[in-house]
């Protein structure tokens, strides 16, 4: 906590820098609030001739397309898939992604590390969120997946995955389950001007302030049903049992700061984790238009791996994201993130992720590129084998699509496949083979692009 106190500190030491931007002309505001597509201009409770919409999540005057995962954000034009409800000073919204799949890794047998199954990974998110007062937003989340159900606890075949465990085992060359309950969280917005808000955000479990955007709640990423290769080394911790955030924007810019339980998951998918609140971070935003979000974050990670207690991580990542609409349910995402993992005494290990989708009506296009560093110790081989610990960079590249077959209410279903080449490190190839590929083909059911709700 006393680090969120020393944020809170930083932050108003940001308020003469800002203070011009405060003071900005409410015409050349107004402009801009215009050229955000009609959905996402609309704050909590106005009235759009009849019909409703929800704000972020974490400030009243600012639109709901800047939410992202926890508190993260987003830029304000990106397009949200789900559908809302409203009763009283209520406002709800649902949304989620359910991808029924076959996945296999290796699919050209180059090597004896890969896998196949048929899987369903997925997740559902509710939100409610109501004014307090004139100047207050109350909101609330309820994130849950079935991957318990799904995947098992050996989670899903994923060449080059690593991170968590499973009966003691570390999970390699898999992507762990997500727990049932992954964001239980409350949080509170107080407005001090149109241009600048205090929040308070909590989570059992939740996602600290470290980190772009978790990629399911990526709109560059929403089409691919795999997590990437780098999750551990960026955005792992958004489902974290024990999280308090501090936050305050100024305009375009937001300084957070979060005390957070170190760990990850256990293997009981089911239960609550004990919170410890032994872990901090702090992450910068900015948004200087409605098609760009940046961020760069810090945190110090208390040993998050069951089967490494020793081992504690200090996290460093930055990432850009764009978005831009074009025409009738048509977009353009991309996300480029950059992610460290240090351990005391160890060599820093580094990630890169670039990715994008582009919307056209019913097709999603989709792409994903990753170069990340792992250890003997992370793809669980014998040190001796390589002449000690050793290092190997991995990359990985997917190419996908999407069409949307028919609606379902709200919902649309699509049929989608992809393909993944790997380019590993040399030393690799008498497991992995040379350049193996994985493939799948799969079956979503998402919800539509959020529109006004009718009062």
């Amino acid at each position: 906590m006393k680090f969120i106190l020393i944020t809170v500190i930083l932050a108003f030491s940001l308020l003469p820098a800002v203070n011009a931007q405060q003071k900005m002309n409410m015409g050349d505001t107004a402009k801009k609030t215009r050229q955000i597509s009609p959905p996402d201009t609309a704050m909590a409770g106005m009235d759009m001739g009849g019909m409703l919409m929800m704000s972020s999540a974490l400030s009243k005057n600012l639109p709901m397309g800047r939410d992202g995962s926890g508190t993260s954000w987003l830029p304000d034009a990106s397009p949200t898939y789900g559908f809302m409800l409203g009763r009283g000073k209520w406002t709800y919204m649902i949304h989620g992604n359910f991808a029924l799949r076959y996945t296999g890794q290796d699919i050209s047998n180059a090597g004896h590390r890969g896998d196949s199954k048929v899987d369903a990974p997925n997740w559902l998110m509710g939100m409610a969120q109501r004014e307090v007062g004139q100047n207050g937003l109350l909101h609330f989340n309820l994130m849950m997946s079935l991957d318990p159900l799904t995947e098992g606890g050996y989670g899903y075949p994923l060449l080059f995955q690593t991170g968590e465990s499973w009966k003691g085992i570390p999970l390699v060359d898999r992507q762990h389950p997500h727990d049932l309950f992954a964001e239980l969280s409350a949080s509170y917005a107080y407005a001090l001007s149109e241009k600048s808000d205090i929040s308070f955000y909590i989570g059992y479990p939740g996602e600290p302030a470290l980190g772009p955007v978790a990629f399911m709640h990526r709109p560059s990423a929403l089409a691919d049903p795999d997590a990437p290769i780098s999750h551990h080394w960026q955005d792992a911790t958004h489902i974290t049992f024990g999280v308090a955030t501090l936050g305050f924007r100024v305009g375009d810019f937001k300084i957070e700061g979060s005390s957070f339980t170190g760990r990850e998951p256990d293997e009981n998918r089911y239960n609550f984790d004990s919170p410890k609140f032994d872990s901090w971070s702090a992450r910068l935003d900015f948004n200087p238009s409605e098609n760009w979000a940046f961020q760069v974050s810090h945190g110090y990670i208390k040993s998050p791996e069951a089967l490494n207690p020793a081992e504690n991580v200090y996290r460093t990542t930055a990432s850009a994201t764009y978005s831009r609409p074009f025409g009738d349910e048509n977009s353009f995402d991309a996300t480029a993130v950059w992610g460290e993992n240090k351990i005391p005494l160890l060599q820093a290990d580094n990630s890169l992720l670039l990715e994008g989708n582009v919307r056209l009506k019913k097709f999603d296009l989709y792409t994903r590129y990753e170069f990340v560093q792992k250890t003997t110790e992370e793809l669980a081989l014998n040190a001796l084998a390589y002449g000690g610990e050793s290092i190997f960079g991995i990359n990985a590249l997917t190419l996908g699509i999407n069409y949307d077959l028919f609606k379902i209410g709200p919902l649309n279903l699509a049929a989608g496949g992809q393909l993944t080449y790997y380019d590993a490190d040399s030393r690799l190839n008498s497991l992995y083979g040379q350049n193996p590929m994985g493939g799948e083909v799969f079956l979503r059911l998402y919800p539509r692009l959020t529109k006004p709700m009718k009062m």
